[in-house]
């Protein structure tokens, strides 16, 4: 067993233990030693109150190598908030975490992040909606950050994952299990193509407590939150808070004044949040020289795929020319072109992000003039 597994998961298993006060025992002794020699005294010195430092020194061995077993067991990183590995953004919150559990590939931590969140039980236009968006911002360079939870967090993964893309899962509970189990078989593949991530030990419940913990990680992760769908007492709603409160971008589509699925988004709109209507609507808002990099790398995308016989620019211009102001599908455009549907759909991205095309419930596209 690693000294150093052993001593980050003991600081895992002492509640209320962040950051800060990681950092606070660097500041007083440059070095870790005053951690690795448990005495409570040492650490009250470095401004721990005196419950955290007998707290952390209390932590039975036998749980500490349980919690080792099962990290190694369940092939799971250890990232503590001293690793280069462990992402930046978070560590600017309040109370951040001062150690993450990741199953998959631990990068994926400090890669640009975008939080979709939502209902649990969204319309099949929400579900959609939150699966295309997500889908064409992964494809765009951006990973998708949710919380694996049913509805439309599902569908956030299923769209950053149908376009290759990566995805993170933050999770209320330890990395040895899966909740809900539905999601066994999805969990598995964003491990496989992003990372399951977590604060909490090995072996830890899903408990009700622990959701408002995992959404604060959601928004400390990302760049900004997008609410898709969600009720006025929703959950995604205090992922959107906590968002702002640490002073990242707030986004949310709205819908149906009839659709009580929407009263939500509509209130974070009336508080200040940025209405959606369009990916572009979101990357305009993204620092500027990330916003190049995305928009150059769903570019590429495009041209790496092009329809043969054809230039792109000219592609794009018969794309323009099939599309009208009432919304069509793919499978329409598709037979107006003769274009290849991944083709139109690839096109209809960048067409998208540059504000000429107008996205519609149902995946239908109309065209619209490009914003100045």
């Amino acid at each position: 067993m690693s000294a150093d597994t052993a001593l980050w998961a003991r600081v895992a298993r002492t509640p209320s233990l962040h950051a800060e006060h990681i950092q606070a025992v660097l500041a007083q002794d440059g070095d870790l030693h005053a951690l690795e020699r448990q005495r409570s005294s040492a650490l009250q010195a470095a401004g721990w109150p005196a419950r955290l430092s007998n707290a952390f020194c209390s932590v039975k061995s036998d749980i500490i190598d349980g919690d080792v077993r099962l990290i190694e067991r369940n092939h799971c990183f250890l990232v503590p908030c001293t690793s280069p590995d462990y992402p930046s953004q978070l560590l600017e919150l309040p109370a951040a975490p001062a150690v993450l559990f990741v199953r998959g590939d631990v990068t994926a931590l400090r890669h640009p992040q975008l939080a979709m969140v939502g209902s649990r039980n969204p319309t099949a236009g929400g579900r959609s909606t939150a699966r295309d968006f997500a889908r064409y911002f992964a494809q765009a360079g951006l990973a998708i950050t949710s919380g694996l939870a049913l509805g439309i967090d599902a569908a956030c993964h299923e769209g950053a994952l149908a376009a290759d893309g990566l995805t993170l899962a933050v999770c209320a509970h330890g990395l040895d299990q899966v909740y809900p189990r539905e999601h066994a078989a999805l969990a598995e593949q964003i491990a496989a193509q992003g990372a399951l991530v977590s604060e909490f030990s090995p072996g830890v419940a899903p408990l009700r407590a622990h959701f408002p913990q995992r959404n604060r990680i959601i928004a400390g992760l990302a760049l900004g939150t997008l609410v898709v769908e969600a009720a006025r007492e929703s959950g995604s709603l205090i992922t959107a808070r906590l968002a702002g409160d640490a002073g990242r971008e707030v986004f949310a589509i709205p819908g149906s004044i009839h659709n009580p699925l929407t009263k939500g988004c509509h209130q974070l709109i009336r508080q200040g949040a940025k209405l959606v209507e369009t990916a572009a609507d979101v990357l305009s808002e993204l620092p500027f020289q990330l916003k190049k990099q995305l928009l150059a790398a769903s570019e590429g995308v495009t041209a790496a795929a092009p329809v043969a016989g054809t230039s792109l620019d000219n592609d794009y211009k018969i794309l323009l020319d099939a599309l009208a102001f009432e919304p069509v599908t793919v499978d329409t455009l598709v037979e107006r072109t003769e274009f290849p549907s991944e083709s139109v759909a690839s096109m209809l991205l960048i067409l998208e992000l540059e504000g000429r095309v107008q996205p519609h419930p149902g995946g239908r596209y109309s065209s619209r003039q490009p914003r100045p």
